[in-house]
C-alpha cells in the first residue's frame, strides 16, 4: 500500500473527557496505543507514512517524544475530515493518495479495518470514500439514536446514514440481523477529495442528523460500505471507557 497513508487525528478539547489524548492506559498515553497501532499495521500492510494531526503543543510535544511525525492544524475545525484535508495540502500529497482515518480515540482498532477500509476505495474508482458496517443485534440498538445506521445498494453503496431506525419497516416485524446495519466510524479517503469536502459549507441534513458523511452524498459523493471483517475495537469517550480498555490490554 505505498500510496496510503494513514493520520491520526487528535484533539485536546474534548467535552466529555478533556485532554483525551495524553489520558494514560497501561502507564503510557492513548494517543502513544494508538499510533503503535498505526505501526503495527504499516509493518503489515506497508503504508507510506504515520501522521498525527493536532491542534495543540501538548500534543505535538508528547508524540515527538515517542517519535511520531506531527502535523499542525488549525484549532478551527469543525469536522476531522477538514483537518485531515489540511494535513493533505501541508504535505502536498498526490490527489490519487488513499488516507486512512485512524481515530486518536481508538487504541484497539483492529489492523484488519484499516487493511479493508484502503483496498476497498482502491477497488471502487467511483467512490470518494470508503467505509464498514456491522450487523444491528437488538431492536434497542436498532432504535437507539446514538448508533448511527446505513443503508447501502446492491454494490455496497451508501444510500443514507441517520440515527433514526432505517429502512422503516412498515408492514412486518422488526427483523433487525437482516436489513439494518451500524456504521463503524473508520474512513479511507482520496486526498483529492479531501481538499475538496474541505470547501464545501456543511448541508442542513448533516446539521440535523450531526453526520459529516452526509454532506458528502449532499453534493453527489460515493461512499462504499463493507461489513467489517473484524468487529472495531472499543473506543474512549468517559472514565469508564478508560478503564475498559486498560483491562482489555492487561489481558493481551
Amino acid at each position: 500500500m505505498s500510496d496510503t497513508v494513514l493520520v491520526i487525528p487528535a484533539r485536546y478539547a474534548s467535552t466529555r473527557l478533556p485532554g483525551k489524548p495524553l489520558r494514560l492506559i497501561a502507564d503510557k498515553p492513548m494517543i502513544q496505543h494508538v499510533y503503535e497501532r498505526a505501526q503495527a499495521a504499516t509493518e503489515e500492510l506497508g503504508f507510506k507514512a504515520i501522521i498525527v494531526a493536532t491542534d495543540d503543543e501538548r500534543i505535538q510535544s508528547v508524540c515527538q517524544g515517542f517519535g511520531a511525525d506531527v502535523c499542525m492544524t488549525s484549532a478551527d475545525h469543525e469536522t476531522g475530515s477538514d483537518r485531515l484535508a489540511e494535513v493533505v495540502t501541508i504535505k502536498q500529497w498526490p490527489d490519487d493518495t488513499i488516507v486512512v482515518n485512524l481515530q486518536g480515540d481508538e487504541p484497539l482498532t483492529p489492523i484488519e479495518s484499516l487493511k479493508q477500509v484502503a483496498e476497498n476505495l482502491a477497488k471502487n474508482p467511483n467512490a470518494s470514500m470508503s467505509t464498514l458496517s456491522t450487523k444491528i443485534d437488538t431492536e434497542a440498538e436498532y432504535n437507539d439514536p446514538n448508533v448511527v445506521k446505513v443503508v447501502t445498494d446492491q454494490q455496497g453503496l451508501a444510500m443514507y446514514f441517520s440515527r433514526a431506525p432505517i429502512p422503516f419497516q412498515r408492514d412486518h416485524e422488526i427483523v433487525v440481523d437482516k436489513f439494518a446495519q451500524r456504521h463503524i466510524g473508520i474512513y479511507a479517503y482520496r486526498a483529492g477529495y479531501l481538499k475538496n469536502f474541505a470547501k464545501m459549507e456543511a448541508c442542513q441534513i448533516e446539521n440535523l442528523e450531526k453526520l459529516e458523511q452526509l454532506r458528502a452524498m449532499w453534493t453527489g459523493a460515493r461512499i462504499h460500505v463493507a461489513v467489517a471483517n473484524e468487529v472495531s475495537g472499543h473506543g474512549v469517550d468517559t472514565e469508564e471507557d478508560l478503564i475498559a480498555i486498560e483491562n482489555i490490554l492487561a489481558k493481551k
